[in-house]
């Protein structure tokens, strides 16, 4: 693995981890209301998966991250390095290691980001979640990418 992502998925770490550190600290069993209606900082122990899914499966969760941990590792070597894909990979490489450091110290994931809309109250969520899901985002377009690429050269 690069270096550069080495520093970056790092980075995206210890945010994480000051992040709900601090939150734990100061907001445990309080909600802290930043925009009523709309935002508030909740902290909670999320002890299953994305929206709570697998609830108290602990180890299946563990197993299933480091799988894709194997996963990233080999889809990242399959990548032309550039500074966006750097970035990509930080995020992602960050976020599930951070949400997995939590899972096997906590035995849960720290959350604290809580959002309304409407009627509509989404899940909390944390930093890790918020690099997770943007560095999907990225690694989707890149596949697309690749794959309209492949598409072209084989017309």
């Amino acid at each position: 693995m690069k270096k550069e992502i080495v520093i970056g998925s790092s980075l995206i770490f210890i945010i994480d981890q000051i992040s709900k550190y601090l939150m734990e600290r100061f907001f445990k069993n309080k909600v802290l209301v930043i925009i009523p209606n709309l935002f508030n900082i909740d902290f909670t122990y999320n002890r299953g998966g994305a929206f709570s899914i697998l609830n108290d499966q602990i180890i299946l969760l563990i197993v299933a991250t480091i799988v894709c941990l194997f996963v990233l590792v080999k889809i990242s070597k399959e990548v032309e390095p550039s500074i966006p894909k750097t970035f990509m990979f930080s995020l992602l490489y960050g976020g599930v290691i951070g949400n997995l450091f939590d899972r096997v110290f906590f035995y849960s994931v720290r959350d604290f980001l809580d959002f309304k809309f409407f009627d509509y109250h989404f899940p909390t969520f944390n930093v890790a979640d918020m690099a997770i899901v943007l560095g999907m985002f990225l690694l989707i377009i890149e596949l697309l990418r690749k794959s309209e690429k492949h598409a072209k050269d084989n017309c």
